[in-house]
Protein backbone atom coordinates (compact mmCIF):
# COMPACT_ATOMS: atom_id res chain seq x y z
CA UNK A 1 0.00 0.00 0.00
CA UNK A 2 1.50 3.15 -0.64
CA UNK A 3 2.46 5.98 2.09
CA UNK A 4 0.21 8.04 1.17
CA UNK A 5 -2.98 6.37 0.40
CA UNK A 6 -5.33 5.18 3.26
CA UNK A 7 -8.54 3.21 3.57
CA UNK A 8 -11.48 3.43 4.95
CA UNK A 9 -13.37 1.06 6.38
CA UNK A 10 -16.78 0.16 5.64
CA UNK A 11 -18.29 1.74 8.99
CA UNK A 12 -16.28 5.11 7.39
CA UNK A 13 -13.59 5.41 9.36
CA UNK A 14 -10.39 6.45 8.12
CA UNK A 15 -7.50 3.31 8.85
CA UNK A 16 -4.06 4.48 8.26
CA UNK A 17 -0.67 2.61 7.17
CA UNK A 18 2.11 1.99 9.24
CA UNK A 19 3.70 4.76 7.45
CA UNK A 20 1.40 7.31 8.74
CA UNK A 21 2.05 6.79 11.72
CA UNK A 22 4.45 9.50 13.52
CA UNK A 23 7.31 7.23 13.60
CA UNK A 24 7.07 6.04 10.44
CA UNK A 25 10.35 5.84 8.78
CA UNK A 26 11.57 3.46 11.88
CA UNK A 27 7.56 1.78 11.18
CA UNK A 28 8.57 1.32 7.30
CA UNK A 29 12.11 -0.71 8.73
CA UNK A 30 10.12 -2.98 10.47
CA UNK A 31 7.76 -4.32 8.35
CA UNK A 32 10.09 -3.94 5.50
CA UNK A 33 11.73 -6.29 7.29
CA UNK A 34 9.18 -8.77 8.63
CA UNK A 35 8.96 -10.20 5.04
CA UNK A 36 12.41 -11.29 5.18
CA UNK A 37 12.48 -12.29 8.76
CA UNK A 38 9.75 -15.27 7.46
CA UNK A 39 11.51 -16.53 4.70
CA UNK A 40 14.24 -19.31 4.97
CA UNK A 41 17.50 -18.08 5.15
CA UNK A 42 18.69 -20.27 2.03
CA UNK A 43 16.47 -17.85 -0.18
CA UNK A 44 17.49 -14.81 1.72
CA UNK A 45 21.47 -15.65 0.24
CA UNK A 46 19.87 -16.92 -3.27
CA UNK A 47 18.16 -13.45 -3.28
CA UNK A 48 19.28 -12.19 -6.71
CA UNK A 49 21.15 -9.25 -5.02
CA UNK A 50 23.23 -11.04 -2.91
CA UNK A 51 23.66 -13.46 -4.98
CA UNK A 52 25.22 -10.96 -7.77
CA UNK A 53 27.74 -9.79 -4.54
CA UNK A 54 28.76 -12.84 -3.66
CA UNK A 55 29.81 -14.41 -7.28
CA UNK A 56 31.41 -10.56 -7.62
CA UNK A 57 33.55 -10.96 -4.06
CA UNK A 58 34.29 -14.78 -5.05
CA UNK A 59 35.57 -13.76 -8.37
CA UNK A 60 37.07 -10.89 -6.78
CA UNK A 61 38.87 -13.09 -4.46
CA UNK A 62 40.06 -15.68 -6.83
CA UNK A 63 41.77 -12.70 -9.03
CA UNK A 64 43.39 -11.28 -5.88
CA UNK A 65 45.00 -15.29 -4.84
CA UNK A 66 46.07 -16.11 -8.35
CA UNK A 67 47.96 -12.31 -7.94
CA UNK A 68 49.10 -13.71 -4.39
CA UNK A 69 50.42 -16.62 -6.26
CA UNK A 70 52.08 -14.85 -9.17
CA UNK A 71 53.31 -12.10 -7.55
CA UNK A 72 56.28 -12.18 -4.35
CA UNK A 73 58.50 -9.85 -2.65
CA UNK A 74 61.35 -11.81 -4.03
CA UNK A 75 60.51 -12.97 -7.61
CA UNK A 76 57.05 -13.29 -9.59
CA UNK A 77 56.33 -16.42 -12.00
CA UNK A 78 54.13 -16.25 -15.27
CA UNK A 79 50.92 -17.55 -14.96
CA UNK A 80 51.50 -20.60 -17.10
CA UNK A 81 54.70 -20.97 -14.85
CA UNK A 82 52.41 -21.06 -11.53
CA UNK A 83 49.83 -23.58 -13.06
CA UNK A 84 52.16 -25.56 -13.92
CA UNK A 85 53.70 -25.49 -10.24
CA UNK A 86 50.39 -26.04 -8.86
CA UNK A 87 49.92 -29.22 -10.62
CA UNK A 88 53.46 -30.25 -9.82
CA UNK A 89 54.37 -30.02 -13.64
CA UNK A 90 56.72 -26.81 -12.86
CA UNK A 91 60.40 -26.92 -11.85
CA UNK A 92 61.79 -28.29 -8.54
CA UNK A 93 62.09 -24.38 -7.28
CA UNK A 94 58.98 -23.25 -8.63
CA UNK A 95 57.07 -26.29 -7.37
CA UNK A 96 58.83 -25.42 -3.55
CA UNK A 97 57.70 -21.84 -3.82
CA UNK A 98 54.47 -21.96 -5.27
CA UNK A 99 53.33 -25.43 -2.78
CA UNK A 100 55.09 -24.77 -0.37
CA UNK A 101 55.44 -20.80 0.56
CA UNK A 102 52.78 -19.17 -1.48
CA UNK A 103 49.73 -21.73 -1.55
CA UNK A 104 49.75 -22.20 2.04
CA UNK A 105 50.20 -18.22 2.85
CA UNK A 106 47.00 -17.60 0.34
CA UNK A 107 44.33 -20.41 2.08
CA UNK A 108 46.03 -18.88 5.79
CA UNK A 109 44.42 -15.26 4.48
CA UNK A 110 41.77 -16.88 2.54
CA UNK A 111 40.36 -18.59 6.13
CA UNK A 112 41.90 -15.90 8.29
CA UNK A 113 40.00 -13.05 6.81
CA UNK A 114 36.72 -14.97 6.38
CA UNK A 115 36.67 -16.03 9.58
CA UNK A 116 37.16 -12.32 11.72
CA UNK A 117 34.96 -10.96 9.15
CA UNK A 118 31.89 -13.33 10.05
CA UNK A 119 32.91 -12.89 13.50
CA UNK A 120 32.82 -9.23 13.58
CA UNK A 121 29.70 -9.82 11.39
CA UNK A 122 27.58 -11.66 13.91
CA UNK A 123 28.97 -9.51 16.86
CA UNK A 124 27.69 -5.91 14.95
CA UNK A 125 23.82 -8.08 14.59
CA UNK A 126 24.12 -9.46 18.55
CA UNK A 127 25.16 -5.79 20.11
CA UNK A 128 23.14 -4.14 17.43
CA UNK A 129 26.07 -2.21 16.61
CA UNK A 130 28.65 -1.47 13.58
CA UNK A 131 31.94 -0.87 16.00
CA UNK A 132 30.91 -4.08 18.12
CA UNK A 133 34.01 -6.23 16.32
CA UNK A 134 36.26 -8.55 17.90
CA UNK A 135 39.16 -6.22 17.68
CA UNK A 136 36.90 -3.30 19.67
CA UNK A 137 35.54 -5.22 22.23
CA UNK A 138 38.43 -6.77 23.65
CA UNK A 139 37.89 -10.80 21.96
CA UNK A 140 41.48 -10.20 19.41
CA UNK A 141 43.42 -8.95 22.88
CA UNK A 142 41.94 -11.66 24.78
CA UNK A 143 42.82 -14.52 22.33
CA UNK A 144 46.57 -12.99 21.72
CA UNK A 145 47.07 -12.71 25.80
CA UNK A 146 46.12 -16.80 26.20
CA UNK A 147 48.15 -17.25 22.95
CA UNK A 148 51.42 -15.42 23.90
CA UNK A 149 51.30 -17.23 27.55
CA UNK A 150 51.34 -20.81 25.55
CA UNK A 151 54.58 -19.48 24.01
CA UNK A 152 57.07 -17.36 26.80
CA UNK A 153 57.20 -20.08 29.00
CA UNK A 154 54.51 -19.63 31.49
CA UNK A 155 54.19 -23.41 32.36
CA UNK A 156 51.07 -23.57 30.87
CA UNK A 157 51.11 -26.72 28.11
CA UNK A 158 48.16 -26.23 26.05
CA UNK A 159 48.56 -25.45 22.01
CA UNK A 160 48.30 -21.70 20.75
CA UNK A 161 44.91 -22.65 19.33
CA UNK A 162 43.70 -23.63 22.29
CA UNK A 163 44.67 -20.94 24.62
CA UNK A 164 43.46 -18.25 21.71
CA UNK A 165 40.30 -19.76 21.92
CA UNK A 166 39.79 -20.01 25.86
CA UNK A 167 41.19 -16.14 25.76
CA UNK A 168 38.48 -14.95 23.65
CA UNK A 169 35.85 -16.94 25.59
CA UNK A 170 37.16 -15.03 28.76
CA UNK A 171 37.20 -12.09 27.12
CA UNK A 172 33.78 -11.99 25.65
CA UNK A 173 32.21 -13.22 28.75
CA UNK A 174 34.11 -10.10 30.81
CA UNK A 175 32.45 -7.81 28.42
CA UNK A 176 28.90 -9.16 28.45
CA UNK A 177 29.12 -9.89 31.92
CA UNK A 178 29.66 -6.24 32.82
CA UNK A 179 27.30 -5.04 30.40
CA UNK A 180 24.53 -6.55 32.26
CA UNK A 181 23.17 -8.66 29.18
CA UNK A 182 23.49 -9.60 25.68
CA UNK A 183 22.40 -7.16 22.68
CA UNK A 184 22.51 -4.00 24.84
CA UNK A 185 22.65 -1.10 22.44
CA UNK A 186 24.87 2.12 22.87
CA UNK A 187 28.71 3.06 24.12
CA UNK A 188 28.75 0.79 27.49
CA UNK A 189 29.05 -2.63 25.62
CA UNK A 190 31.99 -0.41 23.78
CA UNK A 191 33.36 0.75 26.96
CA UNK A 192 33.60 -2.54 28.77
CA UNK A 193 35.06 -4.04 25.36
CA UNK A 194 37.69 -1.11 25.37
CA UNK A 195 38.41 -1.76 28.66
CA UNK A 196 38.65 -5.47 28.72
CA UNK A 197 41.09 -5.54 25.86
CA UNK A 198 42.99 -2.90 27.53
CA UNK A 199 43.43 -5.49 30.70
CA UNK A 200 44.46 -8.14 28.16
CA UNK A 201 47.05 -5.93 26.18
CA UNK A 202 48.87 -5.03 29.33
CA UNK A 203 49.03 -8.11 30.30
CA UNK A 204 50.16 -9.00 26.95
CA UNK A 205 52.97 -6.68 27.15
CA UNK A 206 53.94 -7.51 30.69
CA UNK A 207 54.79 -10.61 29.91
CA UNK A 208 56.84 -9.82 26.38
CA UNK A 209 58.99 -7.48 29.14
CA UNK A 210 59.58 -10.67 31.41
CA UNK A 211 60.86 -12.84 29.05
CA UNK A 212 64.10 -13.32 26.76
CA UNK A 213 64.22 -12.34 23.93
CA UNK A 214 64.25 -15.67 22.19
CA UNK A 215 60.70 -15.82 23.44
CA UNK A 216 59.53 -12.68 22.92
CA UNK A 217 60.43 -13.29 18.95
CA UNK A 218 58.58 -16.72 19.60
CA UNK A 219 55.86 -14.84 20.55
CA UNK A 220 55.93 -12.24 18.10
CA UNK A 221 53.52 -13.34 15.09
CA UNK A 222 50.74 -13.13 18.30
CA UNK A 223 51.13 -9.44 18.94
CA UNK A 224 51.45 -8.46 15.20
CA UNK A 225 49.09 -9.36 12.81
CA UNK A 226 51.32 -11.06 10.30
CA UNK A 227 50.98 -14.71 7.99
CA UNK A 228 54.54 -14.81 8.07
CA UNK A 229 54.85 -17.50 10.68
CA UNK A 230 51.77 -19.32 10.43
CA UNK A 231 50.89 -22.07 12.07
CA UNK A 232 50.26 -25.17 9.65
CA UNK A 233 48.43 -26.88 12.62
CA UNK A 234 46.43 -23.66 13.23
CA UNK A 235 45.61 -23.22 10.03
CA UNK A 236 44.24 -26.65 9.62
CA UNK A 237 42.08 -26.16 12.71
CA UNK A 238 40.38 -22.77 11.26
CA UNK A 239 39.82 -24.48 7.86
CA UNK A 240 37.81 -27.37 9.80
CA UNK A 241 35.86 -24.83 11.42
CA UNK A 242 35.13 -22.08 9.07
CA UNK A 243 32.97 -24.16 7.12
CA UNK A 244 30.48 -25.27 9.94
CA UNK A 245 30.96 -21.85 11.54
CA UNK A 246 29.39 -20.67 8.21
CA UNK A 247 26.38 -23.06 7.60
CA UNK A 248 25.43 -22.04 11.30
CA UNK A 249 25.66 -18.14 10.15
CA UNK A 250 23.67 -19.15 7.30
CA UNK A 251 21.34 -21.02 9.63
CA UNK A 252 21.08 -17.98 12.13
CA UNK A 253 20.35 -15.66 8.79
CA UNK A 254 16.25 -15.32 9.22
CA UNK A 255 16.55 -14.86 13.22
CA UNK A 256 19.36 -12.75 13.31
CA UNK A 257 17.77 -10.55 10.31
CA UNK A 258 14.53 -9.74 12.60
CA UNK A 259 16.68 -9.96 15.77
CA UNK A 260 19.16 -6.92 14.91
CA UNK A 261 15.72 -4.39 14.45
CA UNK A 262 13.67 -5.56 17.87
CA UNK A 263 13.28 -8.50 20.50
CA UNK A 264 9.26 -7.80 20.34
CA UNK A 265 9.68 -8.06 16.54
CA UNK A 266 11.45 -11.48 16.57
CA UNK A 267 9.68 -13.03 19.60
CA UNK A 268 6.24 -12.25 17.58
CA UNK A 269 7.75 -14.47 14.66
CA UNK A 270 8.54 -17.14 17.29
CA UNK A 271 12.71 -16.53 17.73
CA UNK A 272 14.30 -17.19 20.52
CA UNK A 273 16.29 -14.16 21.28
CA UNK A 274 18.44 -15.11 23.93
CA UNK A 275 19.62 -18.74 22.52
CA UNK A 276 20.35 -16.80 18.72
CA UNK A 277 22.61 -14.34 20.87
CA UNK A 278 24.42 -17.21 22.46
CA UNK A 279 24.51 -19.27 19.12
CA UNK A 280 25.66 -16.53 17.26
CA UNK A 281 28.30 -15.37 19.87
CA UNK A 282 29.63 -18.85 20.48
CA UNK A 283 30.43 -19.13 16.63
CA UNK A 284 32.21 -15.69 16.77
CA UNK A 285 33.77 -16.38 19.92
CA UNK A 286 35.33 -19.85 18.18
CA UNK A 287 36.22 -17.90 14.95
CA UNK A 288 38.27 -14.96 16.63
CA UNK A 289 40.23 -17.42 18.83
CA UNK A 290 41.33 -19.87 16.07
CA UNK A 291 42.11 -17.01 13.90
CA UNK A 292 44.09 -15.00 16.40
CA UNK A 293 46.21 -18.47 16.69
CA UNK A 294 46.65 -18.30 12.69
CA UNK A 295 47.70 -14.82 11.89
CA UNK A 296 47.67 -12.79 15.93
CA UNK A 297 45.28 -9.90 16.17
CA UNK A 298 44.62 -8.89 12.36
CA UNK A 299 42.71 -5.17 13.42
CA UNK A 300 39.86 -4.13 10.75
CA UNK A 301 38.96 -6.75 8.78
CA UNK A 302 36.04 -7.50 10.87
CA UNK A 303 34.93 -3.82 10.76
CA UNK A 304 36.01 -3.70 6.64
CA UNK A 305 34.79 -7.44 5.45
CA UNK A 306 30.92 -6.67 7.13
CA UNK A 307 30.79 -3.07 5.97
CA UNK A 308 31.67 -3.78 2.09
CA UNK A 309 29.47 -6.85 2.30
CA UNK A 310 26.45 -4.91 3.22
CA UNK A 311 26.74 -2.28 1.20
CA UNK A 312 26.45 -4.91 -2.12
CA UNK A 313 24.30 -7.24 -0.48
CA UNK A 314 20.02 -6.25 0.04
CA UNK A 315 19.20 -4.07 2.58
CA UNK A 316 17.44 -5.34 5.80
CA UNK A 317 19.61 -8.65 5.60
CA UNK A 318 22.45 -9.98 7.29
CA UNK A 319 25.24 -10.91 4.64
CA UNK A 320 26.92 -13.74 6.06
CA UNK A 321 28.39 -15.28 2.87
CA UNK A 322 29.15 -11.82 1.59
CA UNK A 323 30.74 -10.56 4.77
CA UNK A 324 33.27 -14.05 4.85
CA UNK A 325 33.89 -13.26 1.42
CA UNK A 326 34.73 -9.49 1.87
CA UNK A 327 36.92 -10.43 4.73
CA UNK A 328 39.01 -12.59 2.75
CA UNK A 329 39.29 -10.69 -0.21
CA UNK A 330 40.43 -8.32 2.32
CA UNK A 331 42.83 -10.12 3.67
CA UNK A 332 44.73 -11.22 0.89
CA UNK A 333 44.55 -8.22 -0.77
CA UNK A 334 46.16 -6.77 1.91
CA UNK A 335 48.48 -9.36 2.60
CA UNK A 336 49.51 -8.73 -1.40
CA UNK A 337 50.35 -5.40 -0.97
CA UNK A 338 51.97 -5.53 2.10
CA UNK A 339 54.65 -7.85 0.01
CA UNK A 340 54.30 -5.28 -2.98
CA UNK A 341 55.29 -1.48 -1.51
CA UNK A 342 58.06 -2.16 0.03
CA UNK A 343 59.60 -5.36 -1.64
CA UNK A 344 61.94 -7.10 -0.99
CA UNK A 345 60.64 -5.67 2.70
CA UNK A 346 57.39 -7.09 3.88
CA UNK A 347 54.88 -5.23 5.87
CA UNK A 348 52.49 -6.94 8.38
CA UNK A 349 49.10 -7.12 7.04
CA UNK A 350 47.86 -6.13 9.93
CA UNK A 351 49.29 -2.60 9.62
CA UNK A 352 47.83 -3.20 6.29
CA UNK A 353 44.12 -3.14 7.40
CA UNK A 354 45.25 -1.04 10.30
CA UNK A 355 45.59 1.88 7.47
CA UNK A 356 42.80 0.45 4.68
CA UNK A 357 40.51 0.59 7.81
CA UNK A 358 41.27 3.82 9.29
CA UNK A 359 39.13 5.72 7.19
CA UNK A 360 36.24 3.57 7.37
CA UNK A 361 36.32 3.66 11.18
CA UNK A 362 36.43 7.73 11.84
CA UNK A 363 33.65 7.86 9.75
CA UNK A 364 31.40 5.11 11.74
CA UNK A 365 32.52 7.43 14.33
CA UNK A 366 31.54 10.48 13.11
CA UNK A 367 28.19 9.58 11.31
CA UNK A 368 25.97 8.56 14.33
CA UNK A 369 23.66 6.88 11.81
CA UNK A 370 25.96 4.62 10.89
CA UNK A 371 27.00 3.26 14.12
CA UNK A 372 24.25 1.48 15.55
CA UNK A 373 21.55 -1.20 13.48
CA UNK A 374 23.95 -2.49 11.03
Amino acid sequence: MPDSVSTTSSMGHAMTSPADTPNAVRQDKYYLALPLGQRSPLRVIVDKRNLLANLLLLGLLILLAGASLNIGSAASLSLPATLRALLGDGSPLDTFVIQELRLPRVIAGIVTGGAFALAGCLMQTVARNRLATPGIVGLDNGATAFAVASVVGTGISLAPPAMALTGAAVAAALTFGLTGRIGVRGYRFLVAGIGVGAVFGALTQLMLMRVSIDAANAAYPWTVGSLNARPDHAVLSLSLALLPALLAGIWLTRSLTVLRLSDAVAISLGIAAGRCRMAALSVAVILTGLAVAVAGPVGMVALIGPEFARQLSAKNTVPVVGATLAGAVVMVAADLLGRMLLAPIEIPVGIVTALIGSPLLLWILLNPNARTAP
